[in-house]
């Protein structure tokens, strides 16, 4: 979003505001979001692949939640010495004043900026940030103070960011395609290489180990027996896709999130962009809290829980599929069935089993559920910027569910896939809950509903 779009959304509340003001403005939960949104597009905008832009959206989101913590910490606790490495995150300086959610703004944008290249993407948002302030009404000493407070607890964050092993994985070793059946390879029309096959070294945050929930041998690749479990999986992805209902494209559109979509014409070839699997969250945790009518602090406090649960399914699934290097079924099919055939989503540049996005969407199911509860009834206008009209949903883990089937519907993934997905995305969403308090209420045995 804009400055200018943004300054729109918020005109109506500026215009009821006075000179002095600032907190009205500032302490808006709905400007949080906002600025999450702001976040969303230029990690958009730079081709961010979905792994990569659950790293964008951590950090930046723990920073705010760590500007909470100290600002309120009757109702937040730290995550220090609860995530992994994060020894100590500074306090907040005794007897100078402070505004919270201004400096938890401040830092979401200067993480989010610091993870995100190019440099000063969130620059312009930031001083419009900071023009607000000022213009209505937050003493000088407070902003000053603000945005040191800002200052110290980005540079904290930042520094134990680097710790996580990602600038070791940029010069890691390629994926080796080795063509042979039941193996991974490239995919048309891009025919990308292999994306990102060394993110199980990445740091987790809660997990002990990329490796703590080893998911099931995936099915044995046999196509040479039709009543074989794998053949009839694959049969059952190409009898889908070519006989898709509305509805089933639909679904199979409404969580595709593929954040960048090669179209070919003939000679003709042109990108088109939406949010990843992490972003269509990011925008989900938004409508919740609007919903929730919850408060700027507990705002936070969402999307860093949904953050911490989507970074470490990641890292779980993408041990699971460079473990095995699955092939994805429009290989398969074109090879032994039909060379024509393609799949109605675009195939993603990695191995098939298991699911991405069925995992990190389970597992941010369970954080949410965690926050707001079961049966969470909400409509999902996420993708209504993008042409694709709304769904509605009983619960997060209701539209998780979904995600089972659009995945398969999509002809990208095997349902059986999906659905071991699910289950591991549950376990670690499940552990994020119940190994985490973030709140001075929390139960440990009940958080998790």
């Amino acid at each position: 979003m804009t400055r200018t779009i943004y300054m729109l959304c918020i005109a109506a509340c500026l215009l009821s505001c006075k000179q002095d003001d600032y907190q009205k403005i500032l302490h808006n939960p709905l400007l949080f979001s906002n600025t999450v949104h702001e976040l969303n597009q230029v990690v958009m905008g730079n081709n961010f692949p979905p792994i990569i832009a659950s790293r964008n959206y951590l950090y930046a989101s723990i920073g705010a939640y760590e500007v909470m913590a100290g600002g309120y910490p009757k109702r937040y606790t730290s995550l220090a010495g609860q995530l992994n490495d994060l020894k100590a995150v500074p306090l907040p300086p005794a007897g100078k004043p402070i505004d919270f959610e201004f400096a938890s703004l401040l830092t979401y944008c200067k993480l989010g900026e610091a993870v995100t290249f190019p440099e000063g993407s969130m620059k312009d948002y930031t001083d419009s940030l900071k023009m607000l302030a000022k213009d209505h009404g937050m003493p000088g000493n407070m902003f000053d103070n603000s945005v040191a407070y800002a200052d110290a607890v980005s540079a904290a964050i930042m520094a134990w960011s680097k710790g996580d092993n990602y600038a070791q994985t940029r010069s890691a070793a390629r994926f080796t395609v080795i063509d042979t059946p039941g193996r991974w390879i490239p995919t048309p029309p891009m025919y990308a290489s292999a994306m990102e096959p060394h993110w199980s070294e990445i740091r987790p945050l809660v997990m002990d180990s990329a490796n703590q929930f080893p998911v099931p041998l995936p099915l044995e690749y046999n196509m040479k027996d039709s009543l074989s479990s794998y053949c009839k999986e694959v049969m059952a992805v190409k009898k889908a896709v070519e006989n898709l209902t509305d509805e089933q494209k639909h679904i199979a559109e409404f969580w595709d999130d593929n954040p960048f979509k090669l179209n070919v014409s003939g000679h003709v070839m042109f990108g088109t962009k939406k949010f990843s699997p992490p972003g269509h969250w990011q925008s989900i945790v938004g409508i919740a809290a609007k919903k929730a009518a919850v408060d700027f602090p507990e705002t936070v406090y969402a999307y860093a829980k949904t953050n911490i649960a989507l970074f470490d399914a990641f890292i779980q699934c993408w041990d699971a599929k460079y473990r095995y290097n699955t092939v994805r079924p429009e290989t398969v099919i074109n090879k032994t069935l039909d060379p024509e055939w393609r799949p109605y989503l675009q195939t993603p540049p990695f191995p098939e089993y298991t699911c991405g996005h069925s995992t990190c969407s389970s597992a941010a199911a369970e954080a949410l559920t965690s926050v707001f509860g079961d049966n969470f009834a909400y409509t999902d206008t996420s993708e209504t910027e993008f042409g694709i009209k709304s769904r509605s949903y009983k619960s997060f883990r209701h539209a998780a569910e979904e995600n089972n089937w659009a995945r398969f519907y999509g002809g990208i993934h095997f349902h059986h896939s999906c659905i071991i997905s699910t289950d591991m995305g549950q376990k670690v969403g499940q552990l994020v809950v119940s190994r985490l308090k973030m709140k001075q209420n929390e139960n440990m045995a009940t958080a998790a509903n």
